[in-house]
């Protein structure tokens, strides 16, 4: 049966592709957005352009609509958190909050995390702290999503999915540019400096992300739930792997630890890979990196040419 269907934050990357999807299941679909950026959707979805971080530009544009499925792929502090549940509790059937395999990168190593492994509970929110300053969006990342998630499993008024997606890679929108990192290192017979040749890290790719968050929102089930392809690699063998689609020699060196993602994007002290059990049981089957990875990083070669 369609669904109506509202995204938060759906004209690029992935976003974009999970709107497709949704689209091609039928579903009547539309996004939400500051209007900035255009989409390739046309007449075949609607648009509301508003103001994610105004609670009253938010009250205004949903006052009178109701949706079945709610995805907000731009919920990013507590105070996003807490507008999405003034304006949308009791009038969504299903919430699916997009979040990230960073939420872990404080908890206690191990070489997977499970979903329990992030006392969300526990974590401290700081209504006060000045979440929509642009000149902190990257330092406030990691807290603004654990913060996010905080705010809504306390006051559970939203019927709640958290996806937690591993880092996402490849296709022509990757704006991130962490893995043309590792391509233009090699090809520029660079140095790797690494922290650890055993931290491995959890990849996915945009189309299975998009495929993920899709069936999450058809499913019942509610909680934090991981996503990650199989084949976590750490970021010395991302950069060795690299090397070897291009036939290059990788030249690497082990060095101190440094901040995470300091010394390179993916390098890490310790592993920061996902479980994927819960989803597994639930049903869903991830994909390996080796499936895709190779192809990403030839794009990102012939960009780099």
């Amino acid at each position: 049966m369609p669904k109506n269907i509202l995204v938060i934050g759906g004209t690029r990357y992935f976003g974009k592709l999970l709107v497709q999807r949704l689209l091609r299941a039928g579903h009547r679909v539309t996004i939400a957005t500051r209007g900035y950026a255009p989409d390739p959707f046309g007449t075949r979805i609607s648009r509301i352009r508003v103001d994610r971080r105004s609670e009253q530009a938010m009250r205004n544009a949903f006052r009178d609509l109701r949706f079945d499925i709610v995805y907000d792929q731009m919920c990013y502090s507590p105070l996003d958190a807490a507008i999405s549940v003034r304006v949308f509790a009791g009038k969504v059937g299903r919430y699916v909050m997009t979040s990230t395999i960073d939420a872990y990168r404080d908890a206690a190593p191990r070489d997977a995390f499970r979903e329990s492994d992030l006392p969300v509970l526990a974590q401290p929110i700081d209504t006060a702290y000045p979440w929509h300053d642009p000149a902190r969006a990257i330092e406030s990342y990691v807290a603004g999503k654990v913060q996010a998630e905080a705010y809504l499993v306390r006051d559970g008024s939203l019927p709640l999915a958290t996806v937690r997606l591993a880092h996402v890679l490849g296709g022509p929108e990757d704006f991130t540019a962490r893995l043309a990192y590792y391509v233009d290192l090699v090809r520029m017979k660079g140095t790797l400096r690494y922290a650890n040749a055993a931290a491995r890290v959890s990849f996915m790719e945009a189309h299975e992300a998009a495929d993920f968050l899709a069936w999450t929102g058809m499913q019942d089930f509610v909680g934090p739930v991981n996503a990650a392809c199989d084949g976590a690699l750490s970021a010395f063998e991302l950069h060795a792997r690299v090397a070897e689609v291009l036939d290059e020699t990788p030249r690497s060196g082990k060095v101190q630890p440094e901040a995470p993602g300091l010394l390179s994007p993916f390098d890490f002290a310790t592993p920061l890979a996902l479980d994927t059990s819960r989803a597994k049981a639930l049903g869903y089957r991830f994909g390996h990196t080796r499936d895709w990875l190779d192809d990403a990083i030839r794009h990102h070669d012939l960009a780099f040419v």
